[in-house]
């Protein structure tokens, strides 16, 4: 568990030191949000109708920004190449450098978003709702960000193939997401749906993004 601990630590303190992470995914959300009414126009009704969908698209589009730079810098470096040879099964590793991008990109943008819904006249009652739901949701979008992050590691500048890859199955998660947060019938039905997704994330992912890993590294 410690050097788990130590890996996240690691990867929190790099992305901190390099920019580039939390806050050019929270400055691209917040460009998207203040951009939209401007764009659609002054309708405050129309804007807290589609505030929910728009926030989430601004989520999940944020974290696709930062998924390209998972595993690219530990494989440049021949950091992975340890990593895969330690005494951490590869599984654990992309664990944690998942839960490392989740902290410093995903969370941050989670708890920022229903702050910033005032700006499009999200109704203020669905802001509680729309943060938990988005803190589920953000969790299983690191995760798929990491199992994309995995399969394009080697290409050179994949980052649109990581949105190609994974972006299919980011859909599931913005419709719950979204009726999650804009009905009230269907709150509990989301949410326990977006905790199955993670659940099934935290399970799938890791072998299948250390099965990617390994076969790059051969």
């Amino acid at each position: 568990m410690r050097l788990i601990w130590a890996l996240i630590r690691r990867d929190l303190m790099l992305a901190s030191r390099q920019g580039g992470g939390a806050g050019t995914a929270i400055g691209f959300f917040v460009t998207v949000i203040v951009l939209l009414p401007l764009g659609l126009g002054p309708d405050q009704a129309l804007l807290q109708r589609i505030a929910p969908g728009a926030l989430w698209i601004g989520l999940l589009l944020s974290v696709l920004l930062s998924a390209e730079r998972i595993f690219q810098s530990d494989y440049e470096d021949g950091s992975l190449d340890a990593m895969a040879l330690g005494v951490v099964p590869l599984e654990i590793v992309v664990l944690a450098k998942a839960s490392a991008h989740w902290l410093s990109t995903a969370l941050p943008l989670a708890i920022t978003a229903p702050l910033l819904g005032f700006l499009i006249n999200l109704d203020a009652a669905a802001m509680p709702l729309l943060g938990l739901a988005m803190v589920l949701g953000s969790l299983f979008l690191s995760l798929l960000a990491a199992l994309g992050a995995a399969l394009t590691v080697a290409l050179r500048r994949g980052g649109l193939l990581v949105s190609v890859l994974i972006l299919p199955f980011y859909v599931p998660c913005l419709i719950f997401g979204v009726a999650a947060s804009s009905s009230p019938a269907l709150v509990g039905p989301s949410l326990l749906i977006l905790t199955a997704f993670v659940l099934a994330g935290l399970v799938l992912v890791p072998v299948a993004a250390a099965a990617a890993l390994r076969a790059y590294l051969k």
